[in-house]
């Protein structure tokens, strides 16, 4: 029978102001948010994408649907409100062409999607439903988002949490590590960076975080190590999974794109459940985010479909 679900998103979009060059001194206007990203992303590699987000009656917000229709996310399920301002994010790159997030605007920080806003549709067809913890830091979106998980739940989804912690954002630490580790039990696919671990679990290292991230038993946990590759944690063993080297442009987006890849091998075939299931998602998502280093930008560098039969093993 046809696969006939989505993979269903949940986040804020944003204006990525991205810098051009390491001085920091001029800008190009992106649509972005990481939630963004791999919604677009999974829509690139073929795979139905869902998007619930809120925006406005601006240009900006304009801007932002006409961009991610365009992307072919089905926005069906988004809210629009007149008075609502997209926020925009100032991203500056290190001389390494890391990325660097400088400064917010927020000028509608309470004008959030509302738990009745959700439309039991929308998880009824979700496949996977994914969120990052920008939608946990506001106490309206933090409630719509546990409301989300619980939705995606009922219905038999897979719920797919990116940490991407950003401190800026929070009043404190260790807020920020009590509102996370809060959806821990009801996670089914984690993915963090090696330094998010360490800040999440309060450890010396990644691997001790990992230890303590046990007590949660989540199914799978992605730790992602940049041109390092991604470590798969799976029934207590930490997977290697090495990535092809690539000359970097910019990693802005690399881990959105990881995350995509991920979340479309799981559309298509399901939680692995073996070893060698977890290492080929793995694999495939290292490709994903490898090849986005290698152009600048982060949705603008989102790979499509065709481009991994050029890119090789």
């Amino acid at each position: 029978m046809e696969n006939t679900k989505h993979v269903l998103v949940y986040g804020d979009a944003f204006v990525d102001y991205i810098a051009q060059t390491i001085e920091n001194n001029s800008f190009n206007r992106h649509l972005g948010g990481a939630t963004v990203n791999v919604a677009a992303g999974v829509s690139r590699l073929g795979i139905p994408s869902a998007f619930i987000t809120i925006s406005g009656d601006d240009e900006t917000s304009a801007f932002v649907r006409e961009e991610l229709e365009r992307e072919g996310v089905n926005l069906a399920y988004s809210v629009l409100m007149p008075e609502k301002r997209v926020s925009g994010v100032y991203v500056h790159l290190t001389p390494e062409f890391d990325r660097i997030f400088a400064k917010y605007e927020n000028d509608t920080p309470d004008l959030q999607v509302m738990k009745a806003d959700l439309q039991e549709e929308a998880f009824e067809k979700a496949s996977v439903f994914h969120i990052c913890s920008g939608t946990t830091f506001h106490p309206d979106a933090l409630s719509t988002t546990l409301e989300a998980m619980n939705m995606a739940k009922k219905h038999g989804a897979i719920f797919s949490f990116d940490v991407n912690i950003r401190p800026l954002r929070w009043e404190s630490e260790e807020q920020c590590r009590e509102t996370v580790k809060g959806f821990l039990p009801s996670v089914d696919v984690l993915k963090l960076a090696k330094e998010e671990a360490i800040f999440l679990m309060e450890t010396a290292t990644w691997e001790e975080g990992i230890e303590r991230l046990a007590e949660f038993q989540i199914p799978l946990i992605f730790v992602t190590d940049g041109e390092n590759g991604t470590y798969a944690v799976f029934e207590g063993e930490i997977l290697h999974v090495p990535v092809v080297p690539v000359k970097p442009v910019d990693t802005t987006g690399a881990g959105d794109a990881f995350m995509a890849g991920i979340l479309r091998h799981i559309h298509l075939n399901g939680l692995p459940a073996t070893r060698e299931e977890v290492m080929a998602c793995a694999h495939f998502g290292n490709k994903l985010g490898a090849i986005c280093t290698t152009k600048p930008g982060a949705l603008t560098a989102l790979p499509r479909l065709e481009e991994l039969e050029n890119f090789f093993d």
